[in-house]
């Protein structure tokens, strides 16, 4: 894997409006290198609590980094998550980050897509993650999911979703429409702004 470069349509909506942007890989990942920490297991004794947590631990470590970076006015950093990147991002909020203020889960999860579309190892272990995460969650969220989203679909993303606020509505969920062949790839696709960009600008002004 390679981060997503400073041209691309992600940054720079990001860019445009105003933010610095840092694409980071997490161990494993790339040029990166050393020991891929975040798995779940096996299939059959799915941990993704756990995995979620390591995720949530190096993104703490970014957003540590970002302050020591010049001209980035790190005082109010907004973290987004893609896919485990945006499972991590729930395990994040469930711990204390006085330096975030906005927090967005683009198509979050693990274990999705064995072999087949909307085929998951022990999804009731990825709820039941959510609802742990969840009960000590520190800021609201925003989550964007798109119904033809082929690792988590609209049922499994409802049921994180429900897990997770348990009736707490400072939780935004947006269930988009179909995108391309699969809209697991919504967040980084030619013309994904389109439909994510005016969420998130709404998101941030309110």
């Amino acid at each position: 894997m390679t981060p997503t470069n400073c041209s691309s349509e992600t940054a720079q909506w990001f860019l445009g409006q105003g933010y610095a942007v840092m694409f980071v890989l997490r161990l494993g990942y790339g040029a990166t290198g050393g020991p891929w920490t975040e798995t779940f297991g096996t299939c059959d004794d799915a941990d993704y609590y756990h995995a979620g947590l390591e995720t949530a631990r190096q993104i703490r470590a970014m957003v540590a980094y970002a302050p020591k970076i010049e001209d980035i006015d790190a005082s109010d950093i907004i973290v987004v998550g893609h896919s485990a990147g945006g499972w991590g991002t729930l395990a994040f909020n469930s711990m204390p980050h006085p330096t975030v203020g906005t927090v967005i889960n683009m198509a979050a999860g693990r274990g999705g897509y064995q072999g087949a579309p909307n085929v998951t190892c022990q999804p009731e272990r990825l709820v039941e993650a959510a609802r742990r995460y969840g009960e000590t969650a520190t800021a609201p969220m925003l989550w964007i999911y798109a119904r033809n989203d082929h690792f988590f679909g609209p049922s499994l993303a409802q049921e994180m979703y429900d897990a997770y606020t348990a009736g707490d509505d400072e939780v935004q969920f947006e269930h988009v429409g179909s995108f391309g062949e699969d809209g697991h790839q919504l967040f980084f696709a030619r013309g994904g702004s389109r439909i994510w960009g005016p969420l998130i600008e709404t998101y941030l002004g309110d």
